[in-house]
């Protein structure tokens, strides 16, 4: 399927000590934009800024930033689909441990005792994706940053990063390879930076979004790894620095409709 995305955010930060910053909000190195700009100002002037590339060619931005006003501004426009990249064997051993926000040992159990008897892998992503979006009420803010799977579930409610969590537990409970992907959404309302589940099954990575708030089909990958612990928008290693502003914008020039029945990739 041939498609144009058009993506942007612009995040403004109050740094009230001088502080080493990261950013993860760039399309991943696995696209090729043919029209792409990114800018940091602190109080109106430019700052240095280098560019390092993760395992999974994650685009991390980072920054020494003094007391003042931060502002990051990001677009690109990107023409056709991702090249793939391949799990490597290391990828599907990592991928079925427990980690910070996914603690599949702990909702092993709960994962055999729901989806036993299913074989099919198409049946079984939708099956945990349904049963996640059908068990937790999707509420702005209900969560805290420090949240896992566990705590999602037992409070039945959450945002896309907590529904994600939860479907990437379960599956790794089954024995599924299972990771977290930050995404721009083309079609999500309201407009934000989203995050995805995606699990190793059939020899590619497939996405599963229980939230069923934008086609899996047009997300733009920015970042991968574990949960959230690997993929948040901003890191502040050292410092101090607090959110101002946020817009976020992902459009496509044709939104298809989704079939969470059917295996996807993002592409």
């Amino acid at each position: 399927m041939h498609m144009k995305r058009d993506v942007s955010s612009r995040i403004v930060l109050n740094v009230t000590e001088p502080a080493d910053l990261v950013f993860a909000i760039t399309a991943a190195g696995q696209y090729q934009p043919d029209r792409e700009h990114f800018l940091a100002t602190l109080d109106g002037s430019p700052i240095g800024h280098h560019e390092v590339a993760d395992a999974h060619r994650t685009r991390l931005h980072r920054m020494r930033a003094g007391v003042g006003r931060l502002e990051v501004n990001y677009s690109a426009s990107i023409p056709g689909e991702a090249v793939m990249d391949a799990a490597t064997e290391a990828d599907l051993i990592v991928y079925t441990r427990p980690s910070r926000y996914a603690e599949s040992d702990s909702l092993g159990p709960t994962a055999h005792a729901e989806f036993a008897g299913i074989t099919d892998a198409a049946e079984l992503l939708a099956s945990v994706s349904s049963w996640v979006g059908t068990r937790l009420y999707y509420v702005s803010g209900s969560s805290l940053p420090t949240d896992g799977a566990t705590r999602t579930l037992l409070s039945r409610r959450g945002v896309c990063r907590d529904y994600a969590h939860l479907c990437v537990a379960l599956l790794r409970g089954l024995g599924i390879p299972s990771r977290l992907v930050a995404v721009y959404a083309p079609g999500l309302y309201p407009m934000d930076f989203h995050a995805v589940a995606e699990a190793h099954i059939g020899g590619a990575w497939r996405v599963v979004d229980a939230t069923t708030l934008a086609p899996r089909s047009t997300l733009v990958r920015i970042a991968t790894g574990r949960d959230a612990a690997d993929t948040a928008f901003l890191t502040i290693a050292s410092g101090r620095a607090d959110l101002v502003e946020m817009e976020v914008s992902a459009v496509v020039d044709l939104l298809p409709r989704d079939d969470i029945t059917m295996l996807e990739q993002i592409r």
